[in-house]
């Protein structure tokens, strides 16, 4: 009897030991399931303001391969605007410095065309601009606005991401290296949580 029940015991501990080994690999699961999800959430911000601030270094270079008698202002102002997007990466715990290109080459633009009658507005398919351009944003402030390598100060653009169907309106205030380039309020008007590019974009000229 003595026997019998020091092999129980014994079991009993084993019974223990085993099932505290498997709760512990189920709370090491769920803790690397956690740090995964944040490592890729960090990495989603990082790689937003590298694209940021690879846009404005390719805007920089567009000017100054093809100075007129603004660039330097534009560039003074882009130059600030890339000091502004290396504190974030630095407060971010992100590469400062890091810089990616998120925007595709714009296409020539269409040819003119003579407008329709004011009683008949042009459908979208008309007013669609820039086909297949991805859109991400400058990293500057204000009030919502872009900027764009195709169209002058003062169009207004109508940018829909197709993927939320959420859209902006906003006017073209600067030239930048993409199409439609979106400052970070009306980038937040259209965005996706936790994204920093729209791949699937609807730009449209409507004014």
């Amino acid at each position: 009897m003595s026997r019998r029940r020091t092999l129980g015991t014994k079991k009993k501990i084993a019974l223990l030991v085993s099932a505290a080994a498997v709760a512990g690999g189920g709370a090491f699961a769920l803790a690397a399931t956690s740090n995964a999800a944040q490592s890729a959430a960090d990495s989603a911000v990082c790689r937003g303001k590298a694209v940021a601030l690879g846009n404005n270094e390719r805007f920089i270079a567009d000017q100054r391969a093809s100075p007129d008698a603004q660039s330097e202002a534009r560039i003074a102002n882009r130059l600030a605007v890339i000091e502004e997007i290396k504190r974030q990466q630095a407060a971010s715990g992100c590469q400062v410095g890091e810089s990616a290109q998120g925007s595709q080459a714009a296409p020539p633009a269409p040819p003119a065309s003579t407008a329709p009658p004011a009683d008949n507005p042009p459908a979208a398919s008309d007013r669609q601009v820039c086909n297949g351009s991805t859109v991400t944003l400058s990293g500057e402030g204000g009030a919502p606005a872009a900027s764009s390598n195709q169209f002058p100060v003062g169009t207004r653009l109508k940018v829909t991401n197709l993927d939320n169907d959420k859209s902006t309106t906003v006017e073209v205030t600067s030239a930048s290296g993409s199409c439609a380039l979106l400052n970070n309020a009306a980038f937040e008007q259209v965005r996706e949580p936790g994204k920093f590019l729209i791949r699937r974009a609807l730009i449209e000229r409507v004014g």
